[in-house]
C-alpha cells in the first residue's frame, strides 16, 4: 500500500518542506538584489522557481535518477506547503513600498 511506503508525516516530507522553504528564501534574495524593476515581484519569482525545482526533483524521481520510490503526490504537496509558508513569512516581513511622489503646486 502506498501510505505505508510514503507516510504523510515522514522525515522525507519534512525535508521537502524545508528544502522548498529554503529555496524560496534563496531565490527571493537573489531576485530582490537585481537592479531591474521586476524586483517588486521577488516573492512571486522565488516561489515559482522553488516550485519548479521541486517539480524537477519529482520528475527526476519518476525517471529513476535518484534512488527513491519514485514520484509522489505527497512530496509535491510538501513542496507546495514549504513554498506557501515561506511566501507568507516573506510577505509579513517585507517593507511596504514607499508612497508615490506627488508633484503639486502649493498655494499656501
Amino acid at each position: 500500500m502506498e501510505s505505508d511506503r510514503d507516510p504523510w508525516l515522514g522525515m522525507d516530507k519534512l525535508y521537502h518542506v524545508l528544502m522548498c522553504f529554503s529555496l524560496t528564501f534563496l531565490f527571493y534574495a537573489l531576485a530582490s538584489l537585481t537592479p531591474y524593476p521586476y524586483r517588486r515581484y521577488a516573492i512571486s519569482i522565488g516561489s515559482v522557481l522553488s516550485l519548479l525545482a521541486g517539480a524537477a526533483k519529482e520528475a527526476a524521481d519518476h525517471l529513476g535518477y535518484f534512488r527513491s520510490s519514485g514520484a509522489s503526490l505527497r512530496d509535491a504537496l510538501a513542496d507546495i506547503l514549504g513554498v506557501c509558508i515561506a511566501s507568507f513569512a516573506l510577505s509579513l516581513f517585507r517593507s511596504p513600498p514607499p508612497p508615490p511622489h506627488l508633484r503639486a503646486l502649493s498655494l499656501v
